[in-house]
């Protein structure tokens, strides 16, 4: 896996994951993939987003959780 747009700068955002430079992080292109499932609206809030930066930020959070097992709260 090569995750060329995805870049970590301790002085920028923390050292978290971002997209290419930029001070959007791969947590954050998460979000707005969650929250705009129509990419015509997450385009119009976060122009600078490309369709292979939402790709390898989904296969980079993949990648972060193949082997961690997390527990699961049941709901009540």
């Amino acid at each position: 896996m090569t995750f060329d747009r995805i870049t970590c700068d301790p002085m920028k955002m923390n050292g978290q994951p971002c997209i290419r430079n930029l001070r959007l992080t791969v947590r954050r292109v998460l979000e707005t993939v969650a929250i705009y499932p129509d990419r015509s609206e997450l385009r119009k809030e976060y122009p600078e987003i490309e369709d292979e930066d939402i790709r390898q930020a989904l296969e980079f959070a993949a990648a972060i959780l193949d082997d961690k097992t997390l527990p699961l709260t049941t709901a009540k």
